[in-house]
């Protein structure tokens, strides 16, 4: 069962400010407790996509091409993860440790303005969707 709408948007909001909690913490923390972090952070990352990948799946035909171009970024987004996994266990020198470095900053910034876009095109779904039940009662009213 899909749960309300606002009780989703409510919980996007948790999620934000506890991802925003844990980066200042991280911040502070010695590099095993970071690390850890990390882990915790991408178990996480990976339940939330498989959720999301879960969805598409049931919502089937229902949902059209938009939602296969999501389901194709979902499955990007888990191979990446995959993928760094398997690209920090060679990142040894220093120096691609630091490339390795800029390009995470660079990757975190554009996930995070992926994640701010996604949020407004969810509150656009979310506007369509109101319109859509307010059209729906007034055909059964006319």
């Amino acid at each position: 069962m899909v749960k309300p709408i606002s009780e989703q948007l409510s919980e996007l909001s948790v999620r934000a400010k506890n991802a925003e909690d844990h980066v200042a913490a991280a911040q502070k923390e010695a590099h095993d407790k970071v690390v850890e972090r990390r882990e915790q952070s991408r178990a996480a990352a990976e339940a939330a996509i498989k959720k999301v990948d879960k969805g598409i799946k049931t919502a089937g035909d229902a949902v059209g091409d938009k939602w296969m171009a999501l389901k194709a970024k979902v499955a990007a987004d888990m191979g990446s993860l995959k993928t760094g996994i398997a690209e920090q266990k060679h990142d040894r020198d220093v120096r691609r440790v630091e490339n390795r470095a800029e390009t995470l900053d660079l990757e975190a910034a554009l996930a995070v303005d992926y994640a701010i876009a996604s949020i407004e095109q969810a509150e656009l779904a979310v506007v369509d969707a109101i319109i859509g039940r307010v059209e729906v009662e007034r055909a059964r009213a006319s």
